[in-house]
């Protein structure tokens, strides 16, 4: 019987006992510290030389006892960019070890920080806050310290961690486990089960003491590998450059399912709503490609079409009520919220926002992240070894979002020569250069990776939007509802932050996180560099700050000030690290931060609950509209909120 079914039946009630590992395994876990370059091994034929390998005794198991099957896994060629990084330390206090806050970032630069990371290449110092896991704050013997970049790490890149300087509440000294003091010594262990974690260690050591820092003072140290620009981004090229390839010159084909015209006193947004599929090819391994579905790989790790499999990727589009064919829209394609729909441009922000903007907002699924998703991926938080389907066919969704912009912008055969879209001539404008991408909240996460790999498009905004998810679930009040199935099949603190480290591995290409050091520079091959707008919500219930602004940093946007009246941020320095905007307009890629009053985030990595959610604000503001239409017309960032920090009115 499937474990979702158990749960629901009550018929489960102790998880398995966590069995002692083999020679130089941490208590807490063999797979700790996470990530480790102990848990690779050698591959000349990836980008880094290595590929994980990761065994799957050491894979967290569910209530059943059914361990994660880390098959897809170790397909990858590294870790990922946005890896937390867990360890396990019995005793640890955080204020009085001096760990850096998430509320002052720029302490984990300072000479004296207890925790260290460091770019092997270069030796220069990572800039990150530190945690330790308030959702097991009960569970002292299962919490897990977790170190967050906040900022992303360089792909292809080796990083080593040192822990040093650790107290407890009283201040006394946290001491090394007596593996770790083998480990650091520079005499090979008797014990040939050590030697590979020797190995390693000694090879983290050696980083650490280049950088400055003094190993014989070292709690713990390890290193990991990033994963390359090939292994994170691979897939999803290879696939549009063939899907493309065989497209050629040519539209996507195109049904046009349903029109509807609305007359001006039911609707004075929109006049006419258009239902239709575009015909997209399919790499995953069922016919049709629906919930559940892997992508379908060859020898050489990378998808294929298994014969004529094809995707039908509905669509809606809504053309307003100011575009003619005098005055064609804009066509922007646009990315839902959390496991929803395309109908989310019906919203009622959304329809205002094409009327005053004169945009024709264009909307298929996320598929993998989409409504008719929901039982996969309760399925999956249930037994983690179905997870990698999620990215999947989230990386098919981004085909298909490409193959419904090349019908926009297709100018002789694609949707502007259909009559649905016509009145006199086009409703709105085909051809190169005109469309743009708008999305918000999940349409802002999966976006990011959208935008960076589009072809054409070159401006984005990405409302409430983060990276990555595995920082997001715990400090989200949207993962409350999936928690019981996800805490039921792995009751487990420590468990469930390694499995959310283990997810951000596979997310990333499937969102923007393993797509942000392509975005808006350093473009993917064939691919132009974007413009993007990152907008956030100040003290978000559902899309954490921190999330955003890691975004903001990876990158390189600017930030538009004023950005919060004085008083309302709780961080030592606001926005730390994102460096102001010049003189608007500016033209470049911009944080624009809105604040409608509600109370600023915990520290932890728990939801903020106080006050409004003030999530969907920002969309209702004419102003921030305004700002959104300039920015994805022109690409520059204007000043909407005459010079004052830019606000919203709660609603």
């Amino acid at each position: 019987m499937p474990l979702v079914l158990l749960l629901a039946a009550g018929t489960v009630t102790a998880p398995p006992a966590h069995a002692a590992g083999p020679a130089g395994c941490d208590p807490a876990g063999c797979l700790l510290p996470f990530p480790s370059d102990v848990h690779t091994v050698a591959d000349p034929g990836t980008d880094t030389g290595i590929r994980l390998n990761l065994d799957r005794a050491d894979m967290p198991a569910n209530i059943l006892g059914t361990r994660i099957n880390p098959w897809e896994w170790n397909r990858s060629d590294g870790f990922s960019p946005g890896s937390a990084l867990l360890a396990h330390v019995p005793g640890l206090d955080a204020a009085s070890t001096g760990l850096a806050p998430v509320t002052d970032i720029g302490r984990s630069l300072a000479a004296d920080a207890p925790i260290v990371l460091v770019d092997t290449r270069t030796g220069a110092r990572q800039p990150y806050w530190a945690e330790l896991d308030a959702t097991a704050a009960g569970r002292p013997d299962r919490q897990a310290l977790i170190i967050r970049p906040a900022r992303n790490l360089n792909e292809n890149t080796r990083y080593a961690v040192g822990l040093r300087r650790l107290r407890t509440a009283t201040g006394a000294p946290v001491a090394a486990s007596e593996t770790f003091t083998v480990l650091r010594s520079p005499t090979p262990p008797a014990d040939a089960a050590l030697h590979r974690r020797w190995e390693y260690t000694q090879r983290a050591l050696g980083s650490l003491a280049s950088a400055g820092v003094d190993t014989s003072e070292l709690h713990l140290a390890w290193d990991f590998t990033v994963a390359s620009r090939r292994g994170l981004t691979g897939r999803i090229t290879h696939m549009r450059d063939e899907a493309f390839r065989r497209l050629g010159i040519f539209a996507p084909a195109v049904t046009i399912d349903k029109v509807t015209d609305r007359p001006a006193e039911t609707d004075p947004y929109i006049r006419r709503q258009v239902t239709g599929t575009v015909l997209v090819p399919s790499y995953l391994n069922n016919p049709l490609g629906p919930p559940g579905s892997w992508l379908n790989t060859g020898e050489d790790g990378l998808p294929e079409q298994e014969g004529v499999n094809t995707q039908l990727a509905k669509f809606h589009c809504n053309i307003p009520r100011s575009a003619s064919a005098a005055t064609p829209a804009r066509p922007a394609l646009y990315g839902h919220g959390l496991l929803g729909s395309p109908l989310e441009i019906e919203q009622s922000r959304l329809r205002q926002y094409a009327n005053e903007s004169n945009t024709m907002l264009c909307a298929t699924a996320w598929i993998g992240m989409a409504t008719e998703d929901v039982p996969n991926v309760i399925y999956s938080l249930g037994d983690f070894s179905q997870f990698p389907s999620i990215p999947d066919r989230s990386q098919q969704g981004f085909l298909n979002f490409l193959f419904l912009g090349r019908a926009l912008t297709h100018s002789w055969g694609g949707l502007s020569t259909r009559s649905a879209f016509r009145d006199g001539g086009s409703l709105f404008r085909s051809g190169s250069g005109q469309l743009v991408y708008l999305g918000n909240s999940q349409g802002g996460i999966l976006g990011g990776a959208l935008c960076a790999v589009a072809t054409d498009l070159t401006r984005c905004s990405l409302g409430v939007p983060g990276a990555n998810y595995s920082t997001l679930l715990n400090r989200s009040v949207d993962f409350d509802q999936f928690l019981p199935v996800f805490g039921t099949a792995y009751p487990d603190p420590l468990d469930r932050q390694l499995i959310l480290g283990l997810a951000q591995v596979l997310w990333d290409r499937g969102e923007a996180n393993g797509y942000l050091a392509h975005l808006t520079r350093d473009p993917l091959p064939n691919t132009p560099a974007k413009r993007v707008i990152l907008v956030e919500a100040f003290g978000d219930h559902q899309v954490a700050n921190v999330a955003t602004e890691v975004m903001a940093r990876s990158i390189g946007a600017r930030l538009r000030t004023p950005a919060l009246a004085a008083g309302r941020s709780a961080d030592v320095v606001p926005f730390w690290d994102i460096p102001a905007a010049p003189t608007l307009p500016y033209a470049g890629s911009a944080l624009v931060v809105v604040d409608s009053g509600s109370p600023a985030p915990p520290a932890g990595n728990v939801p903020p609950r106080a006050g409004l959610d003030p999530h969907g604000h920002p969309a209702n503001s004419p102003e921030i509209r305004a700002m959104i239409a300039r920015f994805l017309a022109t690409g520059e960032v204007v000043d909407t909120c005459a010079g004052l920090p830019c606000t919203a009115a709660p609603q």
